[in-house]
């Protein structure tokens, strides 16, 4: 299997296998399936091939190009603009609803959300329960402490209600996370839809890059999905909220990499303080507390997460060598000193990581609901 021990922070008719995987066969697209502005985008640029092509031969040689457009479905912004024309507001309304209750929830929405899509994509096979024939990826190590599968199900539920078998769980994950960004304080940004649940969830594929990583290991991660090292940077610093338990940086407290000191990255009041909350390797607590991320504004999105990784107040490992890394150490201080230029680069961040790999078209599914895969046969848009 590989899984490190947390985590910093697809494909046609499918029948169900005793692995938890699901045989794909081949489709080929289907006009009915195709959203409606891709199919006005055909009839126009077929109607110009027909009008303004004057050689026969190029039109036939042109024409599979034109109508490969409808197996290579994109993502599209209102995308659900005539299926479930309020399927935004409704998740919006939800998400307002939810963190005035527990604004915590910005936090684990952002880390389930890097935790799907780093992971076959954003496919929402996060929220896969997992099976006597199947350990899926929610049950894998770094996803143990990921939180707000009932969430999701509750705007499921919702969205079922108004517009059945429409709106994907994909899309709400991706939607849902923007929503608390823009209430904890980021911006709020639009958003392509028109992804589809994914047909695999399995634990042996959970590899994320955990806390514990120098900025090189981490760096290697996120640039096999295609990121730069600020891009990479700027993604950590969703650390802007949210907790980690002692579990994930105990290490640093006492014996630091064998030293038998604490780490001396670290400021000393801040050794001090989680010392006391966290006990030692050999005396632990009882219990495994929790510390914030964001030492100041800690249910904020904004830049103060940097100004705290340059103050030595970086709880993470990974985290604290940002600012010690003399590769990533400029983007911290350029953060830390705009903070309108981290939530620009943030938002463009944040929309490049709802793309990966993401299935369009007729691949994968519309799940009825979030936790399971539809049942063989069972149609979805």
């Amino acid at each position: 299997m590989k899984i490190n021990k947390a985590g910093v922070g697809r494909d046609a008719a499918r029948t169900v296998t005793d692995n938890g995987y699901r045989s794909a066969l081949t489709q080929s697209p289907s006009l009915y399936k195709t959203p409606l502005p891709q199919l006005f985008s055909l009839i126009i640029h077929l109607t110009f091939l027909l009008c303004f092509v004057p050689s026969m031969a190029l039109r036939y040689f042109l024409l599979p190009f034109f109508f490969l457009s409808l197996a290579t479905a994109q993502l599209s912004f209102n995308f659900y603009r005539s299926t479930c024309p309020n399927a935004e507001f409704i998740i919006k309304t939800l998400v307002f609803n939810k963190f005035n209750k527990d604004p915590s929830i910005t936090a684990a929405l952002l880390r389930m959300h890097f935790h799907d899509c780093f992971v076959r994509g954003c496919d929402a096979s996060i929220l896969i329960n997992s099976t006597s024939n199947n350990q899926a990826e929610k049950d894998a190590g770094p996803n143990e402490t990921v939180r707000g599968y009932e969430f999701i199900d509750e705007i499921k539920t919702q969205l079922e209600k108004k517009c059945p078998n429409t709106v994907s769980c994909a899309d709400i994950i991706t939607a849902a996370t923007r929503d608390a960004v823009a209430l904890s304080g980021g911006p709020s940004y639009p958003i392509p839809t028109g992804r589809r649940d994914g047909l695999i969830s399995n634990a042996n594929d959970v590899n994320l890059p955990g806390p514990s990583l120098s900025v090189s290991q981490a760096f290697s991660f996120f640039r096999a999905k295609g990121f730069t090292l600020k891009e990479m940077v700027t993604l950590l610093g969703a650390h802007t909220v949210g907790v980690a338990h002692c579990g994930f940086f105990r290490g640093r407290l006492f014996n630091f990499q064998g030293t038998g000191k604490p780490d001396p990255s670290m400021d000393t009041a801040l050794v001090s303080k989680l010392q006391k909350l966290c006990g030692s390797s050999s005396l632990p607590t009882v219990r495994d507390p929790t510390a914030f991320l964001d030492q100041n504004t800690s249910f904020r999105v904004d830049n103060e997460f940097y100004n705290q990784v340059l103050k030595k107040r970086g709880i993470l490992q990974i985290d604290q060598a940002l600012g010690n890394d003399r590769s990533s150490v400029g983007f911290v201080r350029q953060f830390s000193s705009d903070g309108n230029g981290f939530l620009k680069t943030f938002v463009d961040a944040m929309v490049k990581m709802g793309k990966l790999e993401v299935l369009v078209g007729n691949a994968g599914e519309i799940r009825k609901k979030c936790g399971v895969f539809n049942s063989p046969g069972f149609a979805s848009m």
